[in-house]
């Protein structure tokens, strides 16, 4: 890729925080949109932190509740079809009650018997209480279990970090020229000093990226792209904020019940409305029971079980994936479930692909690519494509399924940039639409993960969230199809993991299948 140098002017100002991340102007109706977007994920003020920190006075889990409220409606019991209120009680590690939101709290509704789960809805009222909201949706008992992943102040931290830290993951590119090759720096977003730039921003998509330029080298010799790094915790944080982090305390810990923690739940009762909440009107995607997932959305998901049906669905069909390594399980998936697919050796890495597989009998194609920086692989330049260009470029049509996830290396960012790459891979969907409206297009959403203080430093589960809903509103209105990554791993059994287990990844191709080939008439 063609490159250009930029000479930093040494006679300006240091620049300003932020200042490092390249915003270049929008059109003004993406402009308006990035606006709203930022508004829609805006979170609520959390508390400054005094300097050292006391821990005393944040959130605590072990000090906090959660209250089942009386069933509202006939009778005081709870029926299929109605919604469940729970308050949650914030209080601090000395057991008083907070006076402040800002908490991150996730929620789920969940019956391990059954192999039953819903994710449920939280609202915070800015006060320190929160109420959780979920659909009773199975006959029989229901626990409500709600986790504490970061306290409000953790949220300060986390806000200060993207805000003046966008470069702790830093990356590095190789240069080479006849028999001298050197490393240098790069990344998205790029520290002035004294050394020139080079802009290897894509010259289509427009997407920023940036390397310093070492002396007596040539932009354009830059030939591979690996992560270097991150920046050292104890760096990052002020005295005692890593005591905002901590497994077991404050970081993705359950909050104990104040009372029952379930709810025994009655059939529907015939010819009566259904009570719903007073609190939020919530809609989940869909739910598990006996450990298979239903949709709520209207798709009929069907169960493809064994290779056969998988074969039959993808008969005559080309594939292609694009994303990030939670995309790269369903390659996986694929390539293990399917014997007479047979993969392609292209000489690239396990980890990186480009991968392609053929069952040349039944005329079924799979293909796999990364999306283009930022990303924390090792690869050739050549390797690594935007997906945007990669749609622009694709040959479209009835037999085509297009698949792409694109969350999991962008954690460490200011959202604009997040907002910015899934604007110009919403246009190429939109030009591909245009040019070949039947090919099918699935999305797959962020998912919860697990988290240690590095892991929520850098991609916790609250930058997650944010992008979740970006996704969803960016892409909303078209005929597209998505897969909700985030509730089918809220709402199962199994630990939240950045690459969810084998069940739910099942599930989740289940949905994939639906979407390719929907039952006729249904």
């Amino acid at each position: 890729m063609s490159s250009t140098i930029v000479y930093p002017n040494a006679t300006t100002e240091p620049p300003k925080v932020r200042s490092i991340c390249n915003f270049p102007p929008l059109s003004p109706k993406d402009a308006l949109e990035e606006r709203l977007l930022l508004e829609s994920v805006s979170w609520p003020e959390t508390p400054a932190l005094p300097s050292p920190l006391s821990l005393e006075l944040t959130s605590d889990p072990a000090h906090s509740s959660f209250t089942i409220l009386p069933a509202r409606g006939g009778g005081g019991q709870w029926h299929v079809g109605d919604q469940l209120e729970v308050s949650i009680a914030i209080s601090d590690f000395k057991g008083q009650p907070k006076k402040s939101g800002g908490d991150f709290l996730l929620a789920r509704l969940h019956n391990l018997t059954l192999g039953a789960g819903v994710a449920g809805k939280v609202v915070d009222h800015l006060n320190g209480s929160y109420s959780a909201v979920f659909p009773l949706l199975w006959e029989g008992a229901a626990q409500v279990e709600v986790t504490l992943v970061h306290p409000s102040e953790a949220i300060t931290v986390l806000n200060r970090l993207t805000s003046e830290q966008p470069d702790r993951i830093f990356f590095k590119s190789v240069l080479s020229l006849g028999s001298r090759s050197q490393t240098t720096i790069c990344n998205m977003c790029l520290r002035q000093t004294k050394e020139p730039i080079c802009d290897f921003t894509d010259p289509r998509t427009g997407d920023p990226w940036f390397c310093y330029n070492p002396k007596n080298m040539s932009c354009d010799a830059r030939i591979a792209h690996s992560m270097a790094g991150y920046k050292q915790t104890p760096a990052l944080l002020k005295a005692k904020e890593d005591k905002l982090f901590q497994g077991r305390v404050n970081l993705k810990v359950c909050i104990p019940a104040s009372g029952p923690a379930g709810v025994t739940v009655l059939p529907k009762k015939e010819g009566q409305p259904e009570v719903e909440s007073s609190i939020v009107n919530f809609q989940a995607s869909g739910y598990y029971y006996q450990g298979l997932w239903r949709a709520l959305d209207g798709t009929k998901v069907r169960q493809f079980t064994g290779a056969s049906a998988i074969t039959q669905c993808l008969k005559g069909k080309v594939v292609h994936l694009y994303g990030d390594s939670t995309i790269r399980q369903w390659f996986e998936f694929l390539n293990a479930a399917l014997p007479d697919l047979k993969e392609f050796n292209l000489g690239s890495s396990r980890t990186n692909g480009p991968f392609m597989a053929l069952d040349y009998e039944n005329k079924i194609m799979v293909t796999f690519r990364l999306h283009g920086p930022p990303l924390r692989f090792v690869g050739s330049i050549e390797e690594i494509r935007y997906i945007a260009n990669e749609l622009d470029d694709l040959i479209a049509g009835p037999n085509i399924v297009v698949v792409f996830g694109i969350w999991a290396h962008f954690g460490s960012f200011p959202i604009e940039l997040y907002i910015r790459r899934l604007q110009r891979i919403r246009s190429a969907v939109v030009r591909l639409l245009d040019r070949a409206p039947k090919t099918v297009i699935i999305i797959r959403t962020a998912n919860p993960k697990a988290l240690l203080l590095d892991v929520a430093i850098n991609n916790s589960d609250w930058f997650s969230v944010q992008f979740d809903k970006v996704l969803r509103a960016i892409f909303k209105g078209l005929n597209v199809h998505l897969i909700d990554a985030w509730e089918m791993v809220l709402a199962h059994h199994l630990p939240n993991s950045l690459h969810p287990q084998p069940p739910i990844i099942k599930n989740m191709m289940d949905v994939l299948f639906s979407y390719t080939c929907p039952q006729k008439g249904g």
